[in-house]
């Protein structure tokens, strides 16, 4: 496997590790990164940019301008997750409760490591690299909040980066179109008429009812999905019932409607809305349903892609190709529905590790931190290969 780490990027390596590392060391939910704002905001401006603080609630923008030509804005993002953290390493979380269980710590890592590349490189750069701290990407939706103060404006291209387990070192997982889905929730509430289990004439069992629902919702992947496509509904949460001889008058489901792309998105929540309907009139039972759209299915352009891949080809050469794909969601979704612009994945499954023994979001997560060299490299060639002449 040949991979090239920028020069420029070997000379920092230490210090990108060691920023990963105290971001880990010191997690923040949500809106709530107010220590890793400041860090962010503190490095950027010492490296002389123009620093906005509390975009998106509490995102950090910067600029870095060279001459005149496009602006392409790099995201990261920079909130952790709700989850005690349980491995054994140096830089364990020291915020109960609290852990970067996804990488978020690496992505703002990597990206502050860029920022400090390429500016020494200001008076190369034809055009302006736009730099993206953005909060609360953890179901929140920080994007949308980002996107309402302003960070796009005047922006031509985007690209996000992150880390994935899913893929060893020195792999980039990369390609044009959905590369992630829409990521919905749904909840369904059955009511129906209680009585005793040993009389059960005259009652309508929320259970049963629930039973049918849960195996028909199933027919909406197996049988109006274009076999070729991907979706997947799962009901998650099933909660009824009062004790072993009660026939249940009322049982709440809860659970996710995946896509990738926004017509089979529609579809299964119309499917949803039907199935429910009869059978609800079936078993004369009242069924609420109540869908709540996600994130939207993260659609990269194709130029973009073709300039990324191109570009993430000079440090992993044959490493850069389709990714692990995954049924998860992204609001990096809503800049790439503003603007053209690339997501893209870099692998860091841990050194020495069962492949994908690590998973995202999990309470033991950890990366091969050579993983972070890679995606710095992949944001600083991409940029020389956009905005400095050759």
């Amino acid at each position: 496997m040949s991979i090239n780490i920028h020069k420029d990027v070997k000379i920092i390596s230490d210090e990108i590790i060691a920023t990963r590392r105290d971001i880990h060391k010191h997690p923040e939910l949500g809106f709530e990164v107010h220590r890793t704002a400041s860090i962010v905001a503190k490095r950027l401006s010492d490296l002389g940019m123009n620093v906005q603080t509390g975009i998106g609630k509490t995102g950090v923008v910067a600029d870095l301008k060279g001459g005149n030509g496009p602006t392409i804005a790099l995201r990261t993002d920079m909130d952790a997750l709700p989850i005690q953290e349980t491995g054994d390493i140096d830089y364990i979380s020291q915020n109960d409760g609290v852990m970067h269980a996804c990488g978020h710590d690496g992505h703002t890592a990597m990206l502050l490591g860029a920022a400090k590349v390429l500016a020494d490189k200001k008076d190369q750069i034809n055009g302006t690299v736009r730099f993206l701290f953005q909060p609360a990407e953890e179901g929140e939706g920080g994007a949308k909040y980002m996107i309402e103060d302003g960070c796009l404006d005047g922006v031509d291209e985007i690209y996000g980066i992150h880390l994935w387990n899913y893929q060893k070192y020195g792999e980039v997982g990369v390609k044009e179109g959905s590369i992630l889905a829409a990521a919905d929730e749904f909840e369904i509430i059955i009511k129906g008429v209680g009585g005793h289990g040993a009389t059960p004439q005259g009652s309508v069992d929320a259970v049963i009812v629930s039973a049918h629902l849960i195996t028909a919702l199933q027919t909406i992947v197996s049988r109006n999905t274009n076999p070729l496509e991907s979706t997947v509904v799962s009901v998650g949460m099933v909660n009824g019932g009062y004790n072993f001889n009660v026939i249940a008058d009322e049982v709440v489901l809860k659970g996710t409607a995946r896509a990738y792309t926004e017509e089979n998105r529609q579809m299964i929540k119309s499917r949803m809305k039907e199935i429910i309907e009869g059978i609800g009139h079936t078993f004369g039972a009242s069924i609420e349903f109540n869908y709540r759209d996600g994130y939207p299915p993260t659609i990269n352009d194709e130029t973009a892609y073709e300039k990324l891949l191109a570009s993430a080809k000079k440090i992993v050469g044959d490493g850069a190709d389709y990714p692990y794909l995954s049924m998860g969601g992204e609001d990096f979704s809503y800049y790439l529905q503003k603007i053209p612009g690339c997501f893209f994945f870099v692998g860091s499954a841990p050194e020495n590790q069962p492949f994908r023994s690590v998973p995202h979001h999990c309470s033991h997560f950890d990366i091969d931190e050579r993983a972070l060299l890679v995606g710095t490299s992949v944001f600083v060639q991409l940029i020389e290969d956009q905005l400095i002449p050759g």
